[in-house]
């Protein structure tokens, strides 16, 4: 049965996708088809080390284990149906087009909390070492990553839930990629206030909350540095930290220009080339960003080549 049956006369939608320029589409297939194996080999790759290396068994690399594979999670939400769009098929069914937007929203949640859970760890490492083996328990891993999946989840189920009781009775045209939200709310024929106040207020408190938690950790990590008067701690606190400040300022303000606006606000191009980011260059980057530069994903790497050999 349709998830729409009782509420819209749409079936299915219309996916524009990026370009209908023949000139770019297939160059732009061939940019998303390697952007896509990097993410795939970087990601599965990052998770595949942790697992063998028990060097990474640790609460950094348990985080960022997850975080890769929420990024591939997220990432094959969203980059195959880009893909099919610029050589094939942009048609995509009611249903399947819920589905896809409950999964990347699910994913994109977790990795905005468990950007924040990494922030507290890297706090409890900087700013209480004597206390880390205490503070950052196997447990209280376990329990923010659940925390994370759980948000997540919940919070894709509100916006599924807010954005397809609206009706869809007229266009079926979404001027997008995939289906986002504001870019399938938009093409209600039903009053949609209430349904853009929900979004934004919840959008809001996700990315806010987060975004105070990696805050005030790395207020904290620079205090703690400052104090130490120690010209070489300040620098290397510095690198480690920025990498991680470029990521999140990727991430964060591409979702926050796209999700807290009214969809009748929003420029459809300018969306879908800062949609790009957040769904394709930012999960991978990420294992480069957060781990390819770190000595200790090194060696492991260097170890698995070793014993294949």
């Amino acid at each position: 049965m349709s998830l729409m049956e009782n509420n819209t006369d749409v079936t299915q939608f219309l996916l524009l996708g990026l370009t209908d320029d023949p000139g770019l589409q297939f160059p732009l297939f061939i940019t998303f088809l390697l952007i896509y194996t990097i993410t795939l080999v970087g990601n599965l790759g990052m998770i595949l080390l942790i697992v063998l290396d028990s060097r990474l068994h640790t609460p950094m690399y348990f985080f960022l284990g997850n975080l890769s594979l929420v990024d591939f999670c997220y990432s094959s939400a969203v980059t195959p149906t880009v893909m099919t769009g610029l050589i094939g098929e942009k048609i995509i069914s009611y249903n399947d087009c819920a589905a896809q937007m409950f999964f990347f929203v699910a994913f994109a949640t977790v990795e905005n909390y468990l950007l924040a859970s990494m922030a507290y760890d890297r706090y409890a490492a900087v700013c209480k070492p004597l206390h880390y083996a205490t503070t950052m328990t196997a447990n209280v891993c376990i329990c923010l990553c659940i925390g994370s999946y759980t948000c997540g989840f919940l919070n894709a189920s509100i916006h599924i839930g807010d954005t397809f009781s609206l009706s869809f009775c007229r266009s079926n045209v979404v001027h997008h990629f995939f289906c986002d939200i504001p870019a399938v709310m938009v093409l209600s024929c039903s009053d949609r206030h209430v349904s853009e106040l929900v979004l934004v207020y919840v959008v809001s408190f996700n990315i806010f909350f987060a975004l105070s938690v990696i805050w005030i950790s790395y207020i904290f990590i620079f205090i703690t540095i400052c104090k130490m008067h120690s010209s070489s701690g300040y620098r290397k606190a510095i690198s480690t930290c920025a990498s991680h400040f470029i990521a999140v300022s990727i991430f964060y303000g591409t979702i926050i220009f796209m999700y807290l606006q009214p969809s009748s606000s929003h420029s459809m191009d300018t969306d879908k080339i800062a949609s790009v980011f957040y769904t394709m260059i930012i999960p991978m980057l990420n294992p480069l960003v957060y781990s390819m530069r770190n000595k200790e994903v090194k060696s492991a790497f260097t170890k698995v080549l070793q014993v294949a050999k």
